[in-house]
């Protein structure tokens, strides 16, 4: 038999391949980054097919997950659409489908990431759980008990957990058979090796250096004028339109930019649209299923927190889906986003633009938006439906019985009346099926202009009559702009660019030409010297510099020349625009002058270095405001090390940039990496609250500039950057070791409960700082500060476990409760003992932590984590 009839391997995208074995009846897709589905169905992977009369699609019914959860800033494992291609299009869960042989879904990979991944799934399928969860988000009772009735419905009665619906195939160290005599190994990060009937292939997930996970269809550019109010189309698909992003739109008002919804491939999107990163004011999300959210952490890669509108029950299934995705706390997601609670069914005032949200009826806590500005007469009003349901569906769940699954009369009729609300536009989901709207229930919609959105096909005849599509970009103005906000924009950013300039010189650099760039004009090229200076004030630029691998992107607010331009030296960089890009084009000898005049130029040479090195850093090269860097560079400290010093955990709030030299990052006697200039260390006790997870010594003399953790702390695109890095590093810290390594996180640790998993994994890690402290220093005042943070996040875990278990009236309450008080007290005690005594030995913190945490975990954390999975809570 040849090769490729036993194993058959495609390389489908970046990161993404298809291995099938024939014989063993056995497809894996590996890898399955946002939109892995529509690759798929392009490359002819996933095709239409019939048996026994039965319509169905073929496809993969195996996943082999991404050994990280972030490559270059994006989610690597998102199996939502995978898993229900496999349930429901393929019909593996169908009740008498030909495809309903018992088998399921099986999920491949590291066991945290699979652990990962069927908590992420189980929120993307449910959201909220209990009446409790939805209670815990400020919702009443009767509200609470009334979406839960929904939910149960949309979930035939039950909700089940992921182990019900997929199977799973952990890969350790050793080969491990998957299925009829298919083995897998893993060679290294990433890495996997397939083995059947002699034959070999391997498969490499790692995205390189600054790659990105491919967008599965074109998309053109596009120039959009910035309106008074207006809404751009930015997507009319669903989950499964090979040639369309996923319903979506774009508000603009007053100059500013709101986005409905972070569907897949967002930055591809925005790009398309000449809106960047930074133009962003904020973003109204409807619920979180992958086709509507798995965008978001294009949103997290700002120079500002975004704001985030949404009500709080859609908001904490949010959280919830990012935190199994990222193994956070739920809480994390502040760290990124300025969050504005919105109340629902009521008119909310976001500076001027008024939104209602409108809870509608889904598998998942789910609002649809009214939003609606005064004008002449009365309002101009805009409504973004999605997703809604069939009126037909919603009908036949009436159930007189509070006490049962599905919703009441009047409840249908409120939705009824809600939804056929009159507004200026109107865009509707008409995806139909169980979950999804229809276009004829709005046939007697008075709404003045209606949208048929959230479908991969064309419309019908019938459906024409009622309503129309929307190409991607186009754009309704529902009110025009009578000013010039380019310009309005252009005062803003050049005054934060250049704060110590009064106004009336401000308003000469104001008063030059504003240009339009079509995309991939060069605005500057390296060792060239500027003629004129650019404000962007719409759309994107690359900032390229292949001879260092230097790839960024610059969005609203950035100047471009302005360096060389004032020493008229040439650039270092060339400039690119990535899309349509609007600037203000600035005379040099103008810009030269005022600088100059208001004595600036002392300021800047004293500063050029600094800016000039962080520019040329991956940290801060991309979305940084000019403020921002003015503020870290005046609080910046020059710290240096000899070489073989060994670098102490003492600046526990600084982050530390390598200017000079080199550094070996250890762990346990064992080299990690080495550490060169533009690199950084000192993120997981600086922005993470932990302690120092490793040994640090200095190759050769180094210098460093260190930088406050809070200023860092608050830019959500460096942020972004250090936790991706600082996820590897703690899972490094936390699964090193050996089998009978205690303070090796291992499966048998787990709870089965997400948010409580993921604080004994905390904890893990303080305590191997705390190891890592004993073996390396002598410093009292080091393992005290360690300990110190041990102590703090007990406590806080403790506080959060507590709640929870009082939470659903939990019957050992009190005795667990006082078990922590013990535990409290054995952690003060050994720090005292710790202050006093002259050296601690690492074996004696170990059998410490072990005795006291590890016992705790498997034994009364399992005997609570029993009583809350029969909850439904994982």
């Amino acid at each position: 038999m040849a090769d490729q009839e036993i194993i058959k391997k495609i390389s489908v995208a970046r990161g993404l391949f298809w291995v099938e074995f024939p014989d063993a009846d056995l497809r894996v897709l590996c890898g399955c980054p946002m939109d892995c589905v529509k690759h798929l169905m392009k490359r002819g992977l996933i095709t239409q097919t019939e048996r026994e009369g039965v319509p169905f699609e073929t496809g993969p019914n195996a996943i082999l997950l991404s050994d990280v959860m972030l490559q270059n800033g994006e989610f690597s494992n998102l199996g939502e659409f995978p898993v229900l291609q496999m349930l429901y299009k393929q019909g593996l869960i169908l009740p008498n489908h030909p495809n309903n042989t018992g088998q399921k879904p099986l999920l491949i990979g590291l066991g945290e990431q699979i652990n990962a991944q069927m908590q992420y799934i189980y929120r993307g399928n449910y959201g909220l759980v209990s009446k409790e969860e939805i209670m815990m988000t400020g919702e009443g009772r009767k509200r609470a008990e009334e979406m839960m009735r929904i939910k149960l419905r949309f979930a035939f009665g039950t909700i089940r957990p992921s182990q019900d619906l997929l199977d799973t195939c952990t890969v350790k160290d050793k080969d491990v058979e998957i299925r009829n005599g298919v083995i897998i190994r893993r060679k290294s990060l990433n890495i996997y090796e397939f083995e059947f009937q002699g034959k070999r292939v391997i498969v490499d997930l790692n995205l390189n250096e600054g790659e990105t996970y491919e967008a599965a269809y074109p998309l053109s550019f596009q120039f959009i004028p910035r309106e008074y109010f207006g809404v751009i189309h930015s997507g009319e698909g669903d989950g499964w339109d090979v040639n369309r992003p996923s319903m979506s739109s774009i508000i603009m008002f007053q100059g500013k930019i709101y986005l409905i919804d972070a569907g897949p491939n967002l930055f591809n999107n925005l790009s398309a649209l000449g809106i960047g990163i930074n133009e962003i004011e904020g973003v109204f999300h409807t619920h979180a299923h992958d086709d509507h959210f798995c965008g978001i952490t294009t949103l997290m890669r700002s120079g500002h927190k975004i704001k985030y509108f949404a009500t709080p029950p859609v908001r904490a299934t949010v959280e919830k889906k990012i935190a199994a995705l990222l193994s956070i706390e739920e809480e994390r997601f502040q760290d990124f986003f300025e969050i504005h609670n919105l109340k629902a069914d009521v008119w909310n005032d976001v500076q001027g633009l008024e939104v209602q949200p409108i809870y509608s009826p889904h598998p998942l806590e789910t609002t649809v938006f009214l939003f609606r500005t005064l004008w002449e007469e009365g309002y101009k009003s805009y409504a973004h439906f999605a997703d809604i349901v069939s009126l037909k569906v919603l009908e036949e769940m009436i159930e007189p019985d509070p006490s049962k699954p599905g919703v009441s009369q009047a409840y249908f009729d409120e939705i009824k009346t809600k939804y056929l609300t009159p507004v200026n536009l109107k865009k509707l989901d008409i995806g139909g099926g169980m979950i999804h709207g229809t276009a004829v229930d709005f046939k007697q919609d008075k709404s003045e202009r209606i949208l048929l959105a959230h479908l991969a096909r064309e419309l019908t005849y019938a459906e024409k009559e009622i309503g129309s599509n929307a190409p991607h970009g186009m754009v309704d103005v529902l009110i025009s702009s009578q000013s010039d906000l380019a310009r309005r924009n252009a005062f803003s950013f050049i005054e934060s660019a250049l704060p110590n300039i009064p106004f009336h010189h401000l308003r000469i650099l104001i008063n030059a030409p504003v240009v339009d760039f079509n995309p991939g004009t060069i605005l500057l090229k390296e060792g060239e010297k500027p003629t004129v200076i650019y404000l962007i004030l719409t759309g994107a630029v690359e900032k390229i510099r292949t001879s260092e691998n230097h790839f960024s992107r610059l969005s609203g607010g950035t100047l471009v020349g302005d360096l060389p331009g004032l020493y008229d030296i040439p650039s270092e960089f060339t400039y690119s625009t990535a899309c349509f890009v609007k600037a203000l084009e600035m005379p040099i000898v103008l810009f030269r002058e005022l600088i100059k005049r208001n004595n600036l130029m002392g300021k800047i040479e004293q500063t050029w270095e600094d800016r000039t090195f962080l520019e040329s850093t991956n940290l801060f090269s991309e979305g940084v405001y000019y403020r921002v860097f003015n503020q870290i560079i005046d609080e910046i400290k020059v710290q240096t090390f000899q070489a073989g010093e060994v670098i102490a955990c003492r600046d526990l709030t600084y982050l530390n940039l390598i200017k000079s030299g080199r550094i070996t990052r250890s762990l346990r006697g064992k080299r990690l990496d080495i550490l060169e200039p533009k690199d950084y260390f000192g993120e997981e006790s600086a922005i993470f609250n932990t302690t120092c997870l490793f040994r640090l010594e200095a190759l050769d003399p180094v210098t460093t500039y260190q930088i406050p953790g809070k200023l860092v702390g608050d830019i959500p695109i460096v942020r972004w950057k250090l936790y991706e890095s600082y996820l590897k590093r703690a899972s490094e810290a936390v699964h090193l070791g050996g089998e009978r390594d205690s303070l090796r996180w291992s499966s048998t640790y787990s709870i089965q409960i997400l948010e409580m998993d993921t604080h004994h994994k905390k904890l893990l890690e303080i305590a191997r700082g705390v190891l890592e402290v004993l073996r390396t220093e002598n410093s009292k005042g080091t393992l005290k500060n360690a300990l110190n943070t041990l102590i703090k996040y007990t406590e806080h875990h403790f506080s959060v476990e507590q709640n929870l278990m009082q939470r659903y009236a939990y019957p050992d309450f009190r005795s667990h409760r006082e078990t922590h008080k013990k535990l409290m007290g054995h952690m003060n005690s050994f720090q005292k003992k710790a202050e006093k005594k002259r050296a601690i030995s690492q074996e004696e913190f170990k059998t410490f932590f072990h005795d006291l945490f590890i016992e705790h975990f498997i034994t009364d954390d399992r005997n609570y984590a029993q009583f809350l999975n029969a909850k439904g809570i994982y």
